[in-house]
């Protein structure tokens, strides 16, 4: 005797409330509700059509109101996308979010003290939707301790309007934690290829998962609802079950998307989703400036076989220099986002890679990096101190936060921090002889002592971590008594260029070195990676 299995498990029930318009999805997020946001970098999955509709409900009506908007990464593209819709007075309360550079409105609120704001590293958020999601007391994590985000110092705060930070020093195995505990999500807002009509989501045609199940989940056992924004919206049992990323039970409502980018400049690139075979490409190698000789000056510190990330920024290069050097696939590149291997995006594209090797959701990411996988990581900075101390998060009045930086910075074993020595209209020009100042800076990037500290460096050398200080005229490495002058571009004046425009003196053991004249010509350098080092394996279990 035998009975028949439905094809689809589903088969049979109505969701005639599933498929809603933006305005009617707007019109459901309750007053003083607490909404996250899902996306990451630029407008990566950014549920864009949902969030411009609660804007314009807002300025129609004035509901809904007194928001905490949520978000992991920065969610715009500098022209008013993205979380910038919810930046007006009054619609939104506070915002936690861990970048808010590409949101020039939000960045506005925030910089006015109309409106709270705490700056996370991007991890914590992540990390925290799964406590949330699981009812947990909250989130426990190392990462953050004796930075700004420490309530010992900033507590994250990004402006003066905002008095109390959401986390709690606590000892724990005696050892210091960071804990932030439990708080519920009202409304989740996501973005994902295809709904069908049972509500199960598929990412088929996005660059990175982001952390969309994570939010989804812990909305759903908040007791609130789930919108997810797609682009299209299909028959029951369309979509295979393993490529399903957030099951429909989770799903309250779709909105079909009038925004369907990959990113801001990427409609659609079948070459950063991961869901084809990878085939050759060719790529433009990147002209010689300044970016580029930073770039290529921290390309000589990667050892082979090393896991690796590379934040925004300046640092983004790295990765063209080392495919145009050759060593790629002697390394694996990694982008918070979730993704492995591949080219990662520069600019608008970052957070995605070209012809990936693999794609995870961005908290197992995470996970991966908190607990000191990675070997060597190259990120920029805004500014770095006497003492090594490096700061992200906020400059003068423009609060920037985070990103992935703290996270990434505080557990890799090599870091190299890359930017301009100076800042503001700085005109450098770059020829076979080295360098040439046409125009200087008209900012201090090197300062006596950051405010935000995002790296701490004490910190850095105790746990026997390696830091350099890569910039387009000199080097500097992280030493016991602060940083230490290793290198001089060629055709820099050390005292001119260099010394005379530091607010300290550095630290100088020896004449320091010229850099190599290969990092200031056209040609490829011919380098390749360091030797592997196969102790790091076991540095890693000592420290454990």
């Amino acid at each position: 005797m035998t009975t028949t299995l439905s094809a689809n498990p589903a088969e049979g029930t109505q969701r005639s409330d599933l498929l809603i318009d933006a305005r009617s999805a707007a019109e459901l997020v309750p007053l003083g509700a607490v909404v996250a946001v899902g996306g990451s970098g630029s407008l990566l999955q950014v549920p864009e059509s949902v969030l411009a509709a609660v804007g314009e409900c807002f300025r129609q009506t004035g509901a809904p109101s007194g928001l905490t908007v949520v978000h992991t990464m920065g969610l715009g593209d500098h022209t008013g996308r993205g979380v910038d819709h919810l930046a007006q007075r009054s619609l939104v309360s506070r915002f936690i979010g861990s970048h808010f550079v590409l949101s020039p409105a939000e960045q506005a609120l925030i910089g006015a003290n109309e409106v709270e704001a705490i700056g996370l590293p991007a991890g914590t958020i992540s990390l925290l939707y799964r406590e949330i999601a699981a009812c947990r007391p909250g989130l426990f994590t190392d990462i953050g301790l004796r930075t700004y985000v420490d309530p010992r110092q900033q507590w994250g705060r990004m402006n003066e309007a905002t008095q109390t930070g959401i986390s709690e020093l606590v000892s724990v195995g005696g050892r210091d934690w960071l804990f932030y505990p439990w708080f519920g999500i009202d409304v989740a807002i996501i973005r994902a290829t295809a709904a069908d009509a049972d509500g199960n989501l598929s990412m088929d045609d996005e660059a990175a998962w982001s952390d969309n199940l994570a939010i989804a989940q812990a909305a759903h056992n908040s007791g609130g609802i789930v919108i997810a924004e797609v682009k299209e919206f299909v028959a029951r049992g369309t979509i295979p079950a393993s490529r399903v990323r957030v099951p429909g039970v989770l799903v309250d409502h779709v909105v079909l998307t009038d925004f369907p980018n990959q990113t801001p400049i990427t409609v659609a690139d079948p070459t950063r989703t991961g869901l084809t075979v990878n085939a050759p490409r060719e790529i433009d190698i990147l002209p010689l400036d300044h970016r580029k000789v930073i770039a290529r000056r921290a390309a000589m510190e990667i050892a082979e076989g090393q896991l690796v990330n590379l934040g925004v920024g300046m640092a983004n290069g790295i990765s063209y220099v080392v495919l145009e050097e050759g060593f790629l696939d002697d390394i694996t590149l990694t982008v918070e986002q979730g993704i492995y291997g591949g080219l990662p995006g520069l600019g608008l594209d970052s957070g995605t890679a070209i012809n990936p090797s693999a794609i995870i959701d961005m908290s197992s990411q995470f996970d991966l990096y908190d607990g000191g996988a990675l070997d060597f990581a190259g990120l920029a900075f805004a500014q770095v101190d006497r003492w090594g101390n490096v700061n992200v998060a906020r400059v003068g009045s423009v609060p920037i936060g985070p990103g992935g930086f703290i996270d990434i910075s505080q557990k890799a074993s090599t870091v190299a921090f890359c930017g301009t020595f100076r800042g503001g209209s700085l005109d450098i020009g770059i020829s076979p002889a080295g360098v040439s100042i046409e125009r200087e800076g008209r900012y201090a990037k090197f300062v006596e002592r950051v405010e935000y500290v995002s790296f701490n460096a004490e910190q850095a050398l105790a746990e026997g971590r390696r830091a350099f200080y890569v910039t387009e005229r000199a080097v500097f490495v992280l030493g016991a008594d602060g940083i230490e002058l290793l290198e001089v571009a060629p055709g820099i004046d050390l005292e001119r260029d260099v010394l005379a425009l530091l607010p300290f003196a550095p630290v100088i053991r020896k004449d320091p070195l010229v850099m190599d004249s290969r990092l200031f010509d056209p040609a490829r350098m011919g380098i390749r990676p360091k030797p592997r080092d196969r102790s790091t394996r076991r540095k890693r279990e000592v420290r454990a």
